[in-house]
């Protein structure tokens, strides 16, 4: 988190927490992946390069503090103790989840590149790359298993169904040239708001927080999520694959409309729409990217790409408005300073 934010001196120990935390997060990751199979070792050690910002985990441990009754301790000792064994699964769980959407992801996608390397399906072919993902789900709802109550089992399942069918519900959407902004929001919360608004709501149960309080949490996560994945999409759009560290390029390939093509589409005058329309015909299938490129010119010329800068802006705003509802503290200041980073990365 160090590397990720500047944070106030105040917030460092919920910095300390976390980093300290995340090491047996890693440790629980490896042990539930462990096997005595070669083969399938090769591609979990593989596999766990993909580890990135952690915010997912991240999430579960800040959330948890801040939920906390004692969520006003200012010292690393007592950020520490405001953290309990449950944290420590629900985020291993939460990651492990993560890790299978993006291997899934990235056969869907075809994608070559995942944190600056070759991707599973790059190196060891579609077949594989799917066992894996499957291999990765089924290990972390059964180390969920091992939590006393199945409240964090029952709400890491829901999270998986609907992210699931935002990812179908964009897979029909493909090439869909009239897709209008509430339904690629709809994508959105579904496949990558879900999951980190699950993580701050479980971060909260396992605190021992009110239901109101999980709500919160759980409303900030999908806000944050849905900011974030409106900034990867730009990210896709505009950003260089040695700086992003990952395939590029590869919504218009694919055919997936995302919001500053959307606003464009929906706001051009008949002769800039026909435009559009010719290039986004041709940028499909296209893995020399040239057409993606000029529409991207195209796009930040229209002021499409601000627009959807100012989207993602929007719903940081609105997820940090919602934890008003909490006491202040440190923990709540450092979620606050995660939301707003989610908007101005580059990677």
């Amino acid at each position: 988190m160090h590397a990720l934010l500047d944070l106030p001196a105040d917030q460092l120990p919920i910095a300390d927490a976390v980093a300290d935390r995340l090491i047996d997060v890693q440790k629980v990751f490896n042990g539930q992946l462990d096997t005595d199979l070669p083969p399938v070792r090769d591609l979990v050690l593989h596999v766990e390069r993909y580890r990135g910002k952690m915010l997912r985990p991240v999430l579960v441990l800040v959330s948890g503090m801040a939920a906390h009754p004692r969520a006003g301790a200012v010292s690393s000792s007592e950020a520490r103790g405001l953290l309990t064994p449950d944290h420590t699964v629900v985020a291993a769980v939460i990651e492990m989840v993560h890790m299978a959407t993006l291997v899934h992801d990235d056969v869907l996608d075809d994608a070559q590149v995942r944190r600056r390397g070759a991707t599973v399906n790059n190196l060891h072919g579609n077949e594989a790359a799917v066992m894996l993902g499957d291999y990765l789900l089924a290990s972390a709802y059964h180390l969920c298993s091992t939590l006393q109550s199945n409240a964090a089992a029952l709400a890491v399942a829901r999270a998986s169904v609907v992210t699931c069918a935002g990812e179908l519900l964009q897979l029909h959407h493909r090439q869909d040239f009239s897709l209008d902004e509430a339904t690629y929001f709809e994508v959105v919360a579904r496949k990558t708001g879900e999951l980190i608004a699950t993580a701050a709501e479980l971060g909260a149960m396992c605190s021992g927080a009110d239901q109101r309080t999980q709500r919160v949490l759980s409303a900030f996560g999908r806000d944050v999520g849905i900011a974030f994945q409106v900034q990867d999409d730009l990210l896709d759009l505009l950003g260089a694959e040695s700086t992003v560290g990952k395939s590029v390029g590869k919504d218009l390939e694919n055919g997936k409309l995302t919001l500053p093509v959307i606003h464009a589409l929906s706001h051009a005058a008949p002769e800039q729409r026909g435009r559009l329309l010719r290039l986004l015909e041709r940028a499909s299938g296209d893995a020399s990217h040239a057409a993606s490129n000029e529409l991207a010119q195209l796009l930040q010329r229209s002021g499409s790409v601000a627009y959807a800068k100012e989207r993602a802006t929007a719903h940081v705003h609105r997820a940090c408005d919602g934890l008003a509802a909490l006491p202040d503290s440190a923990a709540k200041r450092t979620l606050l300073a995660m939301a707003d980073a989610v908007v101005g990365r580059s990677y």
